[in-house]
Formats: structure tokens, C-alpha cells, sequence
């Protein structure tokens, strides 16, 4: 995709861009949902669904709209939920990771994503449910490995320890991510900070959040301090570039969708489809306030925008 997009005017990009969200954020229909797995794990209620050959991990409730992951049993690497292909296109921005940190496992797409794309990558996957890492190795197809491992604890210790062992990573995606809630601890400015510490220079973080709730503008904020300048991505979900150092310039991120193109595309993942949604504009107010260990009432801010 060239990089004139980014300098075309709103009008002549509006009704390919309508076209285009609507295909990818079309809502599936209704489901016929039958449970085959269901747990009370000490954080919530896990489901295991099916409806023919697709199959889905949810939280709290068996209903489609709670959907954390799922795949189709007929075509298993195929990214079935927009969010997942626009947080793999974060790859755009460093093409060959060697170092990886995901936090929030769900059914493992992620890691698995990761894995084939990227075989000699080391990638750390960060889990606080026993209940979910198991799952997902049942039902989902998730394989630990030589250089894939799951570590069983909170986010943010994880975080800390890495610091104190000076581990450092090229690639953090951040999916801690239910239908209405990020814990409050990994949303503030002091965790970023942390985050960005354990980011090698040029180093780059994905995070998976919402596209409308009265969260966004603190969220916006609050990424912006931690790393100035960061590309937005918005469809049912809303996912954040963002890097340690200069943002990279479009010309880089066309080269290396093109690269990647032959791993990506077989996965659904549509450098032209995530162009358009690409933007680095600020798109929330001056005032809006950052989140920080002090102030991150994210029970009360997170409300859907209707």
C-alpha cells in the first residue's frame, strides 16, 4: 500500500473505507452455541463453545458476545477475529523480532501466530488463570515449546522481574483483554514506563483495548506520554503501534508489509485493510487526563460509547 494514502483526502478515501470496515467488522450471526468445556476458575467462568466447525473460548457468560478467541477446526491459522490480525500487523513496524513478550494468553492465537510466522523467535507468554493456559492447550491447539513458554502469574510482576533480570524484549503485545475489562494496573502510565524499560531501543509495543468507551481519551493520553507519537487502529476493537524511539515512517511499514506479505496474507492479515485504518492524528482532548497508580478508576470510565 503506498504511502499517499496517509495524505489522501477523507473524501475520496470515505466510501472505500465504509466498504472496507464494514466487510471486516461485519457482525457474525447469531450462534447455535453448544458447550463443551466449562470452568470456574479462581478469576472467572471459562466456556469452551461450538458451532460446527468453529469454536470459541468466552469468559464470564457462554454467549457470542463475550468471544475471548476462536478459530475455525477446518482452517486453524486463520486469524478469525479482526483485532488479532491488526495486533499481528504490528510486525510492520519490526519485521523479525527475535525476543517476544505477549501478555494474556486467552486460546493461544497470539503465540501460535507468532510461532509460524517467526520459528526461531523466543516468545514469553504471560497467563494469570491456570484454568485458561489449559484450555487452550486442549481445546485450541496451543503447544509450548523450546522457545515458547507460558509463565502462570499477574502481568505486571512479570514485568517487574524481567527489570530486575534486565531482560529485555523487541516485540510486547499487550492483550490482557476481556468484553469490558483491562486490569486497572496494567492501563497506567507507571506500567508503560515499565514496559518501555524492558523495550530494547526501537522496540515495539501492540496493545489490544477498546475503540469506544469513556476510557479512550485517558488511554490516549496516557500512551502518548509514555511514547510521544503512536499509530491507531480502530474496528470493533482498537489496537495501539506504538515505539521505543521515533515512530516508524510509513515508507518503512509499506517495505515491510511487503515482505511479509506472503505469511501475513495466508493468515487474513490485509496490509491494504490495515492502511486504512492506520492513522497517528490525536483524535482526543488536550485536557485529557493519564492514568497513573493513583488514579485509574477504570470500573467507573469504562462505559461503552453507543
Amino acid at each position: 500500500m503506498s504511502s499517499k494514502i496517509m495524505n489522501t483526502p477523507f473524501k475520496k478515501l470515505a466510501l472505500p473505507l465504509t466498504v472496507a470496515l464494514g466487510a471486516l467488522c461485519a457482525t457474525a450471526p447469531a450462534y447455535a452455541l453448544k458447550t463443551i468445556h466449562s470452568e470456574r476458575s479462581l478469576y472467572r467462568n471459562l466456556f469452551v463453545t461450538e458451532d460446527g466447525d468453529l469454536r470459541c473460548l468466552t469468559f464470564r457468560r457462554a454467549t457470542a458476545g463475550t468471544r475471548q478467541t476462536c478459530f475455525d477446526k477446518t482452517q486453524p491459522d486463520f486469524l478469525y477475529f479482526p483485532y488479532a490480525r491488526m495486533m499481528i500487523g504490528s510486525l510492520y513496524l519490526n519485521p523479525n523480532p527475535g525476543r517476544i513478550l505477549i501478555v494474556g494468553l486467552g486460546g493461544g492465537t497470539l503465540p501460535m501466530t507468532m510461532r509460524g510466522i517467526l520459528p526461531n523467535a523466543t516468545i514469553d507468554v504471560v497467563e494469570i488463570d491456570p484454568a485458561v493456559t489449559k484450555a487452550a492447550k486442549e481445546f485450541f491447539n496451543f503447544k509450548e515449546d523450546d522457545k515458547l513458554k507460558v509463565t502462570e502469574e499477574d502481568g505486571r510482576v512479570f514485568v517487574k522481574k524481567a527489570i530486575k533480570a534486565g531482560t529485555q524484549y523487541d516485540l510486547i503485545m499487550l492483550d490482557a483483554f476481556e468484553d469490558d475489562y483491562i486490569p486497572e494496573h496494567m492501563l497506567t502510565r507507571e506500567f508503560l514506563q515499565e514496559i518501555k524499560t524492558i523495550l530494547v531501543p526501537g522496540g515495539v509495543v501492540a496493545a489490544n483495548t477498546f475503540s469506544s468507551s469513556g476510557l479512550y481519551p485517558y488511554e490516549s493520553a496516557t500512551y502518548a506520554e509514555a511514547f510521544g507519537k503512536f499509530y491507531n487502529l480502530k474496528a470493533a476493537n482498537r489496537v495501539m503501534w506504538a515505539q521505543n524511539g521515533p515512530l516508524a515512517a510509513q515508507e518503512t511499514l509499506d517495505a515491510n508489509a511487503k515482505a511479509l506479505e506472503p505469511e501475513l496474507e495466508k493468515r487474513g492479515v490485509k496490509s491494504g485493510m490495515l492502511f486504512l485504518m492506520l492513522n497517528a492524528r490525536q483524535d482526543w482532548p488536550d485536557d485529557a487526563r493519564v492514568l497513573t497508580d493513583q488514579f485509574s478508576p477504570s470500573n467507573l470510565l469504562n462505559t461503552r460509547v453507543k
